[in-house]
């Protein structure tokens, strides 16, 4: 059942949460190295030339991490919020708080004002980034989930191209409002996200969960046949629901426990491994710190603005690249994806660290005055820095960049995804937090070997994926389910499988919606190399009028 006009908006309107955290990045990256911030939280003085040398790179880099630290907080509070309140009033409460730390961050004028709204648009990003996956994969039929879920990373790369533009042509501005004015614009995607969300439905699995059957059924009709409450479809989607749901009673008091109990530790550990491996590609890191990159390949000088508009373009290949993932993820599958993008941004990562180490000079102790200084390379090394950089955007973008938010809602029973996607988010955000903060030192201080430490990260993560990672892809959440719990009799054919032989389950379920659209049909599941295959006994469909008022 491909999924209608009312899920698309739905999508859309929902990862403009994505679009906070995507604003956020670049509302720091494109201006830490601009003189007016500079001059505004000064803590070292000037250099020669009277010109303001900023932040310490400590402190620097505790007002980048203090926004993923609030994050980490937000997504944890986000499981317990998104359970009790509905998935997309937690959403809609995000973007209210998110509207409070702009303002916080628009009117600071020394850096202890600017880390608290720093902290609390983290919390607004921290809740947001978690529910809003869990909530479009709650809608979405299985077909369009990996596709419709991805729409998250690409909001957060708009974002990050958008915020970026601004924050350049703000850089022309003389004084303070070349920075304040980003920081202020930043509230509008909240306020659009508040008004959107307003009149669109919940999701039918928390309304089933707490006893709205009626509307939970409403709700399905309404998102996959067109308010037509008689369509196989949706008789299925709701009878699995309510199996499902009926099943979790007995756990009526459930507990973060329960996500490290034997039969859930598995999971979990997936889950919250995929977000933290996310981390450690080391690219969200790049995103905030792309200037100090380009600075060292000879693009500009510190403090100078003409670093901005080369560095945009990352985040433009960042956009672009994207949209395969879009448009194939759920063909490719959530393992093909991830090992690739592993392999690919570990090749290039040591192609950097290569580069960095064979060509690039590195001052003394004392002769530089900030991280963008502790190496410098010139000439056609500096020109392979900058290529290698942007292939490596180019290999994070379409694979583990949308996979990462993809994957996890799909792995948990309905009675946990909310607590468990927040864990996993958190995990996300404390690795970002520890990231950003300690990259400046490390740049500093190790140079050259920062690149290393990811590339090896990547090595590790491309080996734990291909071992412990199933294939999730076209299956529905219940069958899901299936993988992992081998006390229930549908999944006996599981039993035993390694990660590597789990597969695409995409022709079966192809081949499920297209005869939901023309009969009714009866499904049998057979074993061919963990494959499912279908056997469709096709009966005419009686017309009904019963529709979803």
């Amino acid at each position: 059942m491909p999924a209608n006009g009312r899920v698309w908006r739905i999508a859309t309107l929902a990862v403009i949460g994505g679009a906070l955290f995507g604003f956020d990045i670049t509302s720091m990256s494109a201006i830490i190295s601009t003189q007016p911030y500079l001059c505004q939280f000064n803590q070292r003085g000037f250099d020669d030339d009277g010109r303001c040398l900023g932040p310490s790179s400590t402190l620097q880099g505790l007002i980048v991490a203090i926004m993923p630290l609030g994050s980490l907080f937000g997504a944890l509070f986000s499981g317990w919020l998104s359970d009790r309140s509905g998935r997309k009033k937690s959403v809609m409460g995000g973007s209210l708080i998110w509207i409070v730390g702009s303002i916080l961050v628009c009117a600071a004028v020394n850096s202890g004002m600017l880390m608290a709204g720093r902290f609390v648009n983290g919390l607004s990003v921290g809740i947001c980034s978690a529910q809003v996956p869990v909530y479009i994969t709650e809608v979405s039929p299985p077909t369009m989930r990996g596709t419709l879920v991805s729409l998250q990373q690409w909001a957060i790369t708009w974002g990050i191209l958008i915020m970026y533009f601004i924050c350049y042509g703000c850089s022309f501005i003389e004084g303070t409002a070349s920075f304040r004015v980003p920081w202020g614009l930043q509230m509008i995607p909240a306020v659009c996200l508040f008004a959107g969300l307003w009149r669109e439905p919940e999701s039918p699995r928390w309304l089933f969960k707490k006893d709205r059957q009626a509307e939970a059924r409403q709700v399905l009709a309404l998102l996959h046949s067109h308010g037509n409450l008689s369509a196989p479809f949706v008789q299925r989607e709701f009878q699995e629901i309510q199996k499902v749901v009926e099943e979790e009673r007995q756990y009526a008091n459930i507990s973060w426990l329960e996500l490290f109990a034997p039969r859930m530790l598995n999971r979990t550990l997936i889950g919250v491994f995929t977000q933290i491996w996310s981390q450690l590609t080391g690219m969200n890191v790049m995103m905030y710190y792309i200037t100090y990159v380009f600075t060292m390949a000879g693009l500009s000088r510190p403090g100078s603005n003409a670093v901005l508009l080369p560095s945009g373009i990352q985040f433009v290949i960042n956009v672009v690249m994207t949209v395969p993932a879009l448009l194939w993820l759920d063909r490719w599958g959530r393992r093909r994806t991830l090992l690739a993008g592993a392999a690919l941004m570990c090749f290039w990562l040591s192609i950097n660290a290569s580069l960095f180490a064979r060509y690039s000079r590195t001052p003394e102790p004392g002769e530089f005055t900030s991280a963008s200084e502790s190496m410098a390379v010139s000439g056609q090394p500096a020109k392979a820095i900058v290529v290698s950089t942007f292939l490596f955007v180019a290999s994070y973008a379409p694979t583990w960049g949308p996979v990462s938010w993809t994957y996890p809602p799909e792995l948990y029973p309905l009675r946990l995804r909310g607590k468990a996607v927040a864990l996993a988010t958190a995990s996300n955000w404390a690795f970002n937090f520890a990231l950003a903060y300690f990259v400046p030192v490390a740049l500093e201080t190790i140079t050259w070997k920062v690149y290393v430490i990811f590339a090896v990260f990547c090595a590790c993560m491309f080996l734990h994926v291909f071992l412990a990672f199933p294939e999730t892809a076209n299956k529905t959440l219940e069958e899901v389910e299936d993988i992992f719990d081998d006390t229930k009799p549908g999944a006996i054919k599981y039993i035993g499988t390694p990660a590597w032989k789990t597969r695409n389950n995409r022709a079966a379920m192809l081949l499920q919606e297209y005869a939901d659209e023309e009969s009714a049909v009866d499904i049998v599941e057979v074993d061919s190399g963990n494959t499912i295959g279908a056997v469709v006994h096709v009966q005419p469909l009686k017309p009904s009028n019963e529709s979803a008022p």
